[in-house]
């Protein structure tokens, strides 16, 4: 499946393959896995008033939250419409559940 194929989109076109190319570089360090192959992101939204990426955690006390956010807000700025701000909604449901897992994922988990 492709990468921007693994989350909601909504927003211009031409913006879907690069966002979800950017989104794809940001690695979970604990898993060694990048964020969309892990199906934590569950949805891309670009509005007038912000590119919004909600999206979840393996687990609430993941310690590599903050990281993550900062990467993702990092990836997608420059790709965000001119004075649009990035925002990241983490969200807790639905929970993450292994299988959101892309089958590279699985591969490299061994399962």
């Amino acid at each position: 499946m492709d990468a921007d194929a693994r989350f909601d989109y909504d927003g211009p076109a031409d913006l879907r393959a690069p966002i979800a190319a950017a989104l794809a570089r940001v690695v979970d360090p604990e898993l060694a896995l990048d964020i969309v192959d892990i199906g934590l992101v569950y949805a891309v939204h670009v509005g007038a008033d912000a590119l919004t990426v909600r999206m979840t955690m393996t687990s609430a006390a993941c310690p590599v939250t903050d990281l993550i956010v900062e990467e993702v807000e990092q990836a997608l700025a420059p790709l965000a419409p001119p004075g649009t701000p990035v925002r990241v909604d983490m969200v807790w449901e639905p929970p993450w559940t292994p299988e959101r897992l892309s089958e590279r994922a699985r591969r490299f988990m061994g399962g």
